[in-house]
């Protein structure tokens, strides 16, 4: 083990964004008296108390090193301003000796720069856990395990006119903080009276001063922005109003009219009608032994409503079955009322129930035969997730009970035969959004 070195602080994806703004026609003289935590917020503990903040108390600090780094302010000291005034008084004072010693007059102290705009605000909001989950496996006593967990922080910052008070712009900005460990491990016996234990792992946590940067590097460019658009202030030229920066900016304003808390794009994403394929498998369940999965195949018709409601009707064929006696082709269709959750984002779970007939082949004849017919019910859930606004690709596992106990020609045990389906396929929508 050794010590590492001092570094240069590592630029934040904001302060990128922000330092690559065109630039400005005249700089903004500008004064930051107080820009601090505003939460009260400490740091969450499962041991106990924790008396340390849980955000950085010097974001006036950042705040100033954003305004430079923009190049569209010149920033003034205002936060100890005591400390300036005392220096200043103690320049005068020992000019004011130097003159008495030497009688030569000595230049005058130039006056400090007055701001044009008051920059204000803070740290308003700091949420511990918005996002937790986890995900784990072990077999035979080796697996492993990962957690995830996001905290959340929002800035504030508002620009004040000095002139005349007026609070010219205010902008807000979130920034999340990820923190995730994963962790592998084995513990079992190799041999008689050898017993292999070993585990790894790691564990990242987003440093909340880093997060702070970046959204104040974030309001400070919204700032920027904004002022341009509301004449606030002016680019050096004007064909800049068009840099990729500035369109970035402004469909980023549009499309968080219709993101949630949690980061997603809500839009009418699916068409009002989708035509669908899929293939999987089928697997017997009744009441005889070694049940086989066996091919199978469907095409569908999805009509959706507004909302997170979508009627299907499905077609398909395939095979039911056991690795001995028992093997037959079926054809089925159904009718299914899907329930998306998230029925506005690119990828949404949904739960599915209906029902349908099976049409099975005859043992004796070797034919689809109508007398063969089995109702039934089903539920499943799936996932389906749009590769594009009009191509969705999904997976999804369902359930089939029937309300017959012949589908294997034995009339047996407490429950009636029943089989599953597990599938990946694609629908492609067409038509108007719904």
């Amino acid at each position: 083990m050794q010590t590492s070195g001092a570094r240069l602080g590592v630029p934040t994806t904001g302060n990128l964004n922000l330092v690559s703004l065109p630039p400005p026609q005249h700089k903004v003289v500008a004064a930051v008296y107080k820009f601090r935590d505003q939460t009260g917020q400490y740091k969450p503990s499962v041991t106990g108390a924790n008396w340390s903040t849980a955000v950085t108390q010097g974001a006036t600090t950042i705040l100033i090193k954003s305004l430079e780094d923009s190049g569209w302010f010149t920033p003034i000291e205002r936060e100890n301003l005591g400390n300036l005034l005392n220096e200043r008084k103690i320049i005068r004072s020992t000019r004011a000796e130097a003159e008495a010693n030497t009688g030569q007059k000595e230049p005058p102290l130039p006056p400090l720069l007055f701001a044009g705009v008051v920059l204000e605000g803070g740290i308003i909001s700091y949420d511990a856990n918005v996002v937790t989950g986890g995900a784990g496996l072990r077999y035979f006593g080796a697996g492993g395990s990962g957690q995830y967990r996001e905290d959340k922080i929002t800035v504030y910052l508002r620009a004040i006119s000095t002139s005349t008070g007026e609070i010219l712009k205010t902008v807000y900005t979130s920034k999340t903080i990820p923190s995730q460990s994963v962790d592998f491990g084995v513990f079992r016996y190799v041999k008689f009276k050898r017993l292999l234990e070993a585990e790894t792992g790691f564990t990242y946590n987003e440093p909340s001063e880093i997060a702070v940067k970046e959204a104040i590097d974030k309001a400070v460019q919204s700032l920027i922005i904004e002022g341009i658009f509301a004449g606030y202030w002016a680019l050096r030229d004007k064909q800049d109003i068009q840099s990729p920066i500035v369109r970035e900016y402004m469909q980023e304003r549009e499309d968080i009219k219709r993101t949630d808390i949690y980061g997603r794009l809500l839009a009418n994403r699916r068409g009002v009608i989708g035509i669908s394929l899929a293939a999987g498998g089928l697997r017997y369940n009744g009441d005889l032994a070694r049940q086989q999965v066996k091919p199978m195949a469907e095409a569908g018709l999805r009509i959706s409503g507004r909302g997170s409601f979508a009627f299907d009707t499905r077609l398909g064929a395939g095979e039911l079955g056991t690795a001995r006696n028992f093997e037959r082709k079926v054809i089925f269709g159904e009718l299914n009322l899907n329930y998306s959750l998230f029925p506005r984002t690119r990828y949404t779970p949904y739960l599915q129930g209906g029902g349908g007939v099976l049409s099975v082949e005859d043992s004796f004849s070797g034919s689809i035969a109508l007398k063969r017919l089995f109702p039934y019910v089903k539920g499943g859930m799936g996932i389906e997730y749009l590769a594009t606004d009009r191509l969705g690709i999904e997976a999804s596992v369902s359930s089939n009970y029937l309300f017959d106990d012949n589908l294997d020609d034995i009339d047996g045990g407490r429950f009636n035969d029943y089989y599953w389906v597990g599938k990946i396929g694609v629908t492609y929508y067409f038509g108007l959004f719904k």
